[in-house]
């Protein structure tokens, strides 16, 4: 069984959705479609959620129905047959009447939750709908019959695989299974999600619980680049890629994956293929456990970066002190992404200024404290870059231009990371292009 994951772009437009068709029934290996929301969906249902709560209702509506009309036009286009036709209307109109009925409702989280899965819902019954006008085949598979967290919001991957291949199992003669992306139930049994992006983390999810042989990420681009293409002209999608180099790119800005994607797959060692479905035939990236190569392959960065430097003669060096540092991010929840360490001074990186405050607070008992907001994390990634000869000297011959705010080498045998001014985050990027990979 092979896991077919299609983002946003590529259901976006009806005729995306047939391209999707077409891909999907290509060959008779029995398969699980995970799609995204429609693209613009979701930042529509979080517009129309924010608006609702601050009481604005009168916004809300003006923005459900805007979507609502979308969606009309999408369904005109997408299914032909008249009957196909009124059965795809009735799923907006089931979908949109319940928008339209919590503008008379207490917002709450929860109902935030709700309003945010109708994305996935609409998307999946849509195309099984397109499908049965095709006479595919196929089975719509509910992910929340399936899918949970538990109460850290950690997905219950062993409860996942259980419900899953129970249900597998019921439909024993399907070969083509369509469920949604993102979403799932929490702890409570309530509707969540595994927040944005999480259409890539549910795919390999699944291809881990269903033991499959390839898990596919189709999206609008041929595979991961070396550089992002959106800001350097001339980049090349990179062949092959191991798990742990995958997951440094994904977490350190590449985003074409979601971070969090790697870690399913590698644990049931499920090769993921990043393809694209506006051009089917490119190789694409494919991620194993092995690399293929040793050196750099690509640069990646990350923006929205606090550095955070706590200088103190008097404590650094005593028993216990970076412990009680990082139990004040710990305590906040903040991940440090970053962390460098003098005599007087150790400096760390977050990228959520959600609890600055009471951190800084915390941290002013052992030292004076500085913070630097507008940082970007520049990634240089590739298999045993650490000791790949004259890495360093070409990286620091290229960006001798760049203030250098923080560098991390060595702690990852994948991963050269850099911290710089966000300003000069363009200059950086087609600087490294040039100096390590000659575009």
């Amino acid at each position: 069984m092979k896991i077919m994951k299609f983002g946003g772009t590529s259901v976006g437009k009806p005729e995306r959705m047939r391209q999707v068709y077409e891909l999907i029934t290509k060959d008779a290996e029995p398969k699980i479609v995970v799609l995204s929301a429609l693209s613009g969906t979701t930042n529509a249902l979080v517009e129309i959620s924010s608006s609702l709560a601050a009481s604005d209702r009168v916004a809300a509506k003006q923005k459900i129905d805007t979507l609502e009309k979308h969606y009309r036009s999408f369904v005109l286009d997408l299914v032909q047959k008249e009957e196909n036709r009124a059965k795809a209307n009735a799923i907006v109109t089931e979908h949109f009447e319940f928008l339209n009925i919590i503008l008379r409702i207490s917002f709450s989280e929860a109902l935030n939750k709700d309003i945010l899965a109708q994305g996935e819902l609409m998307s999946t019954k849509l195309f099984s709908t397109f499908l049965d006008e095709q006479g595919v085949d196929h089975l719509l598979l509910p992910a929340l019959e399936f899918m949970s967290i538990d109460s850290n919001e950690e997905p219950q991957l062993s409860s996942i695989r259980s419900k899953l291949n129970e249900l597998l199992k019921q439909h024993s003669n399907k070969k083509i299974f369509i469920t949604q992306g993102y979403i799932c139930r929490n702890a409570r049994g309530e509707v969540d999600n595994l927040k944005r992006g999480g259409s890539d983390y549910t795919a390999s999810l699944v291809a881990a619980a269903a033991h499959a042989n390839v898990c596919e990420i189709w999206t609008d681009i041929d595979g991961m680049h070396n550089n992002d293409p959106r800001i350097v002209n001339k980049t090349v999608a990179i062949e092959q890629l191991s798990f742990d180099e995958a997951a440094e790119l994904a977490y350190f800005g590449a985003k074409i994956l979601h971070p969090t994607c790697i870690w399913p797959a590698q644990q049931e060692n499920v090769p993921v293929k990043l393809l694209n479905t506006m051009q089917p035939d490119a190789a694409g990236t494919v991620i194993t456990k092995e690399a293929g190569s040793v050196g750099v392959k690509a640069v990646a960065a990350k923006d929205g970066i606090i550095a955070i430097k706590i200088k103190s003669s008097r404590m650094l060096l005593a028993y216990g002190f970076l412990r009680k540092v990082f139990e004040v991010f710990e305590k906040y929840k903040t991940s440090i992404d970053m962390i460098t360490t003098s005599e007087v001074a150790v400096s760390v990186t977050i990228d959520s200024d959600a609890a600055l405050a009471s951190i800084i607070k915390e941290l002013e008992p052992f030292g004076s404290v500085e913070v630097e907001k507008g940082q970007t994390i520049v990634s240089i990634v590739g298999n045993e870059i650490a000791q790949t000869e004259d890495v360093l000297k070409k990286l620091f011959d290229a960006i001798k231009e760049v203030p250098v705010t923080m560098v991390s080498y060595g702690g990852s045998p994948h991963n050269i990371s850099l911290l710089v001014p966000s300003d000069y985050k363009t200059k950086t990027l087609q600087l490294l292009n040039a100096g390590l990979f000659g575009l």
